[in-house]
């Protein structure tokens, strides 16, 4: 069976475009033109993924996501957006969005955020992790849960607290935060985590992962406690309790 996507694009030349190039791909796509008539279609037939526009009349890309996320529904969510700055990115982020495309954008990038987000709709198996590797200063306590630095992570249920507090994660924030758990107190390099997240590596330019591993630190950050998530500046990333 194909993979369907729900796109809502009020831009009729750029919904007509991408619908096709989708269908060409082998995707089985339903297109509207605004956010009412993409959370109609959410519920009428749930997707395997949504691509929103952002500006859209009436209820924008944002609310639909909102909407969604409120309701429970974790289905991936890649935004399109003619907004550049990290602030507008984050407003998407926090709405619950897991990626994003800026327009104008070549038509082969949506494919290959759309794959690395369809796999991500199962558990995503992470080297020198697992029940079968070595985990490091992680610790696994059973198939489905994993530790390190205070985090404790459910993979099942798909839910992580620090210490007695919940966090409310997004699917690629939850995935981020799984393989620096999994991987604590190991420096992660960018190209690594590039391809470990989203599948391929945006290049030395790139903004995307800074952003997340920022917005990432907003929510596993407590006054007093220590940084979790460490810069190892020209190289990467690196978990551990200071």
């Amino acid at each position: 069976m194909p993979q369907t996507v729900l796109l809502a694009e009020d831009d009729r030349a750029i919904r007509h475009a991408l619908e096709r190039a989708l269908t060409l791909e082998g995707y089985q796509v339903t297109a509207v033109a605004d956010g009412v008539e993409a959370l109609a279609q959410a519920h009428r037939n749930p997707p395997d993924v949504l691509v929103l526009d952002v500006m859209m009349p009436g209820i924008d890309g944002l609310q639909v996501c909102r909407v969604l996320r409120a309701e429970g529904d974790r289905t991936p969510i890649l935004m399109l957006t003619a907004l550049v700055e990290t602030a507008d990115r984050i407003a998407g982020l926090d709405a619950g969005a897991d990626d994003y495309v800026v327009k104008p954008f070549d038509v082969e990038e949506v494919f290959a955020r759309l794959r690395a987000l369809l796999r991500r709709t199962s558990p995503v198996s992470v080297p020198g992790g697992g029940p079968e590797g070595p985990v490091r200063e992680a610790q696994v306590s059973s198939d489905r849960q994993v530790e390190a630095a205070g985090l404790r992570m459910d993979l099942q249920a798909r839910r992580a607290w620090r210490g007695g507090r919940e966090l409310e994660l997004t699917r690629t924030e939850f995935e981020l935060l799984e393989l620096l758990v999994r991987n604590a107190g190991i420096v992660l390099d960018h190209s690594t985590i590039y391809d470990r997240i989203w599948g391929y590596d945006f290049g030395p330019g790139s903004k995307n992962l800074a952003v997340y591993v920022g917005y990432l630190r907003r929510k596993l950050d407590e006054p007093g406690a220590p940084q979790l998530i460490h810069t190892v500046r020209g190289v990467g990333y690196v978990l551990r309790e200071d």
